[in-house]
């Protein structure tokens, strides 16, 4: 005779209503400040004033994007962060599986002291000021590779896929190799068609990294005209009540709008384009992180 399920039984439905409450709140605390940040950066300065917290604007108004639009400056830095978030995780992820494939292989030649220096740059950095003088000396100042070459290879993300390599069978390159595969076939033609899950997974990390990083620009690149959005976004916070870029690119039916939206406003810009972005990977996500952490 076979045993009840679980959510069939009084207790096991009395446990699902609780978990659907709990899950239901914990889930409507989280969502509750995006909401509030998107209503917000709709609204007028008065109603930011008076309301502590509301989801929906009494007054619907665009100023505040219309401030941050009313330049081509702002476009310009925004097609930056795309073209660097999409070459640099390119980049990183050429780098980190390339090296992490070989590192993989128990054959390798000198595998345990490339691993130490791995496991080392984990722990300990050269810090700020020798980092800007590698960039430096590399010629790499007011450059995009200033904002991608210095973190193309995390450490720890190294490590998880070099895991993940090593849980693949070595059956299936000893198959290949006698189909007279070379290494390198290996690596394109079975191992990365292999490593989707991983790939999406850390494609988004590098790609939320890059997209976030604004203090690499702050360093590396001095020419405004290089500067990508958060760069600028922090400068249109800080000078919200100057006119952002060259008047003449101004509409001049240009509204000055509240500060408080302005800040909200800039917060739902910088983020969209990664949340457009995540639900395509969402479904490789916990896979590919699962499929790496531990080792079979």
């Amino acid at each position: 005779m076979s045993m009840p399920k679980m959510h069939n039984t009084p207790g096991g439905r009395v446990f699902d209503v609780f978990n659907f409450i709990l899950l239901g709140i914990i889930g409507i605390t989280m969502i509750s400040p995006f909401l509030y940040i998107i209503a917000g950066s709709f609204a007028t300065e008065a109603e930011l004033t008076r309301r502590s917290f509301f989801i929906f604007p009494e007054t619907f108004s665009l100023d505040a994007y219309k401030y941050i639009f009313s330049t081509n400056t702002f476009t310009r830095s925004l097609l930056v962060s795309m073209g660097v978030t999409l070459v640099g995780t390119l980049v990183c992820l050429f780098f980190t599986f390339s090296m992490a494939y070989p590192l993989s292989r128990k054959t390798l030649m000198g595998r345990n002291l490339f691993m130490n220096l791995i496991v080392f740059s984990m722990l300990f950095s050269g810090g700020m000021i020798p980092g800007y003088i590698v960039v430096k000396s590399l010629g790499l100042l007011d450059s995009y590779w200033a904002l991608i070459l210095p973190i193309a290879i995390n450490p720890f993300n190294l490590i998880i896929v070099k895991t993940f390599f090593q849980n693949i069978p070595i059956e299936l390159e000893e198959a290949a190799k006698i189909d007279g595969c070379s290494e390198v076939g290996i690596f394109w033609r079975i191992m990365l068609p292999l490593s989707k899950p991983v790939l999406a997974t850390f494609a988004l990390f590098y790609a939320v990294a890059i997209w976030n990083d604004f203090f690499s620009a702050l360093l590396y690149i001095s020419d405004s005209a290089k500067w990508p959005v958060q760069v600028l976004l922090q400068q249109i916070i800080i000078l919200s009540q100057a006119q952002l870029g060259d008047a003449a690119s101004a509409s001049a039916n240009f509204v000055e709008p509240p500060d408080q939206s302005l800040k909200l406003a800039v917060v739902v810009v910088a983020t969209l384009p990664i949340l457009i972005v995540y639900p395509f990977l969402q479904k490789h996500f916990a896979k590919g992180m699962l499929l790496g952490s531990v080792k079979g």
